[in-house]
């Protein structure tokens, strides 16, 4: 079914109507010319043969060519049902103050952002990618999307805060999950979680609930850790220690079925999604085909302009 995606365009049928009503009015006025010479016969004698009804075919080609174009700029559309990948990954980062502990090059933070910047080039395109930053609370700063340059952009904005909130990531990451469109596919989407963080939590649920809500929705968390456990960090004037919780990090991947990494390259990583399988939905989106009608109009055009040649010599 043809749809129109800028319909008020349609207005522009109306000169071409009125330019068609014209040229019927004209031709009418015209007969009632010829009627009025009584003397049939003599006009037979010294006039040529005209052209009959192949006079009006030119002049309905090129109207309907108009036509046509006008109807052209309301952009016409079909829909058509596009296949859409739905499995999603979904990117957690800690920006608790513990990460800016310089214990690893140039801080546990940049470390961090410089390895999940690694992993959005390396994820295939076809895949949905979020990100979820993690400190006192867990926020959505891009909700599941192909859309990688937004992903970069947020990592590359991350801004450190107090407390970390790590089960509440796991719980916020799950949520972007099941937001994901069905698009007439069944359940949600394969997923993976990827958590980048340097461990102990400090705020909202456990890890262990965490776990076991991403274990029960079958979605795998994958950790890495960051930093080592003679890490310093100065806070409200204090030096403190920050050490690494291995520990809790490798609990979570373990519990899920995920994986755990302390310094994961790029082919280490690929493991977090290799295995994670498709979920295929459809979308209807309109594809224009103005072009057709572009191409009927030029034909059309060619058609007037190829018969007006031919049968009076003249292009118009």
């Amino acid at each position: 079914m043809i749809r129109f995606l800028q319909p008020w365009w349609l207005l522009a049928v109306l000169p071409v109507l009125a330019l068609a009503a014209a040229y019927v009015w004209r031709q009418l006025h015209r007969r009632q010319y010829a009627l009025r010479f009584t003397n049939v016969d003599l006009l037979r004698t010294v006039a040529p043969k005209g052209l009959g009804w192949r006079r009006h075919i030119a002049a309905t080609a090129f109207l309907l060519c108009l036509l046509v174009l006008a109807t052209g700029l309301a952009r016409p559309a079909i829909d058509t049902r596009e296949p859409l990948e739905r499995a999603t990954v979904m990117l957690a980062i800690d920006v608790s103050l513990s990460m800016q502990a310089d214990d690893v090059s140039p801080n546990r933070l940049e470390a961090a952002q410089e390895a999940a910047k690694q992993f959005v080039g390396e994820l295939p395109e076809s895949y949905n990618l979020g990100l979820v930053s993690f400190a006192k609370s867990a926020n959505v700063l891009v909700p599941p999307t192909k859309d990688r340059a937004a992903v970069t952009t947020a990592i590359d904005g991350l801004v450190l805060a107090e407390a970390t909130a790590t089960g509440e990531a796991v719980f916020t990451c799950l949520e972007s999950i099941r937001s994901v469109p069905a698009d007439g596919a069944a359940g949600i989407p394969p997923a993976r979680i990827v958590l980048l963080s340097d461990g102990y939590r400090t705020s909202g649920r456990s890890v262990e609930e965490a776990a076991a809500a991403a274990q029960a929705a079958n979605v795998p968390v994958s950790t890495i850790a960051f930093g080592t456990d003679s890490g310093q960090v100065d806070i409200g004037g204090q030096l403190q220690r920050v050490p690494v919780d291995r520990t809790a990090l490798s609990q979570l991947a373990e519990t899920t079925q995920g994986f755990f990494y302390e310094a994961a390259s790029a082919s280490e990583l690929k493991q977090v999604y290799q295995d994670m399988g498709s979920s295929i939905g459809y979308r209807t989106e309109p594809r224009e085909i103005t072009q057709w009608y572009a191409g009927i109009a030029l034909l059309l055009a060619l058609c007037a302009g190829g018969l007006s040649l031919l049968w009076t010599s003249r292009l118009v």
